[in-house]
């Protein structure tokens, strides 16, 4: 079978011009530096992974940083001394714009988007953490702003510069299992007791509020979210389970684990969604299992795509000795099978590849994933997880969340962003925004 390289290889160029805005215009630093010359970054949201994100690009200059947590940023600050400090990204834009290169964005999921489509239509570049936004409508905003202002993207997949995920790809872009319709991705499966996690009670948004630390500014934090007294039950980490900031388990891994699948099937939208799951208004699933369906790509057949987290081990996969990965990328092929995790690969059954000889390699491996981005706002050359690739894979992420939360299967009208037939979907798919947030 011959080699298939996907749309996103290695080999494709992006353009990289000019940011023009009302505040005014600026020189486009992709072209008019040298490599090595350094960029002007600013950091938004620099506590925690922002500051693993910002020592990733700490070779370029780091002159701005933003965050509404002074003790959570203060390690931040004390490794990048020499940059302006701000709480509010708006201001910091506003004043610094012309004076920037590029954003680093750290934030909660519900605040990547607003600085992001604000720093691209200043003509900024920007990495994002994943997944690239809080709804599928942002993650729609945040692709089309990468493309009208030609800015240089890159969101947080940092597993897909791996190693590993490349000799995965050529294995099924080679042919090694034959022709792939289906596809079945675990998180945290539990091998061993019975479904725990789906018999316990979420709970409810906390009734009560607390102070709010001195060093924090809780109505920035909120940024564009409906106001909720703070709580500790929010912040600093557990946000990510509350439906107004985060999206849960799924939000947190469907874009690492699922990335295998994009990339080695070229996928891009799904055409039908159902998910069920632990389902409450205010906290976050605690277990989902959600079937999407592709359409046929060119030559490629339509994939089935199962993502399970939070249950126990798939009874099928037991009863088919498919190893027990705590977590893992199933491919099944015509010809066989290939099981993966970030940093192992598997093909089944092994007596029918006991004597397989792997493709050469074709895809070269990455200089580092924070320095892809570096290096392609100087030089115009590809970023591998840019926002073309990213956006609509985290669209297909929240959209099994839109379903399980609609308690409804969703025929989806990418084209226009709507799903058919289920106006219940349209409270999920995008949110209210707080006076003075909306974009």
């Amino acid at each position: 079978m011959p080699t298939r390289i996907s749309r996103r290889d290695m080999l494709r160029t992006s353009a990289v011009a000019a940011g023009v805005w009302t505040l005014g215009s600026r020189r486009s630093p992709a072209l008019s530096r040298s490599p090595n010359e350094k960029l002007n970054i600013a950091g938004i949201g620099v506590g925690g992974r922002g500051l693993d994100n910002l020592q990733g690009v700490a070779g370029e200059q780091i002159v701005a940083l933003c965050d509404v947590d002074d003790a959570r940023a203060g390690g931040t600050y004390e490794r990048f001394p020499q940059a302006r400090r701000y709480a509010d990204f708006r201001k910091m834009l506003e004043q610094m714009h012309d004076q920037l290169d590029a954003v680093v964005i750290s934030t909660p999921d519900h605040t990547h988007a607003v600085p992001g489509v604000m720093a691209m239509e200043l003509g900024l570049h920007c990495y994002c953490e994943k997944p690239l936004t809080h709804t599928v409508w942002e993650a729609r905003r945040m692709a089309e702003a990468a493309k009208r202002n030609e800015v240089v993207t890159q969101m947080g997949n940092q597993i897909h510069a791996g190693a590993n995920y490349r000799r995965v790809v050529e294995l099924v872009q080679s042919g090694a299992i034959g022709s792939v319709a289906e596809v079945h991705v675990w998180l945290g499966a539990d091998f061993d007791g019975p479904p725990g996690p789906r018999e316990v009670s979420q709970p409810d948004a906390p009734a009560d509020s607390q102070p709010v630390p001195e060093t924090l500014d809780w109505d920035l934090w909120l940024g564009p979210a409906p106001y909720v007294p703070y709580h500790s039950a929010y912040v600093p980490f557990h946000w990510r389970y509350w439906w107004h900031f985060g999206n849960g388990n799924l939000g947190d891994f469907y874009c690492h684990y699922c990335d295998l699948a994009f990339w080695a099937l070229d996928l891009r939208t799904p055409t039908t969604i159902r998910a069920e799951g632990s389902v409450h208004p205010e906290s976050a699933a605690r277990w989902t299992i959600a079937q999407q369906h592709f359409a046929a790509r060119g030559d490629l057949p339509a994939v089935d795509l199962t993502w399970y987290n939070g249950g126990p081990y798939p009874e099928w996969a037991q009863e088919r000795n498919i190893p027990a990965w705590r977590n893992a990328v199933l491919f099944i092929g015509s010809e066989g099978m290939l099981i993966a995790d970030y940093r192992r690969r598997q093909l089944l059954p092994e007596t029918r590849f006991a004597d397989f000889q792997a493709p050469e390699p074709f895809l070269p491996d990455s200089i580092g994933h924070h320095r892809e981005w570096v290096e392609a706002c100087k030089t115009g050359a590809a970023t591998t997880c840019d926002f073309d690739y990213t956006g609509p894979m985290t669209e297909a992420a929240l959209l099994c969340n839109v379903s399980l939360r609609t308690g409804e299967k969703i025929t989806w009208d990418a084209e226009n962003l709507t799903a058919i037939d289920c106006p219940a979907a349209d409270d999920f798919i995008r949110r209210e925004y707080r006076s003075g947030w909306e974009f």
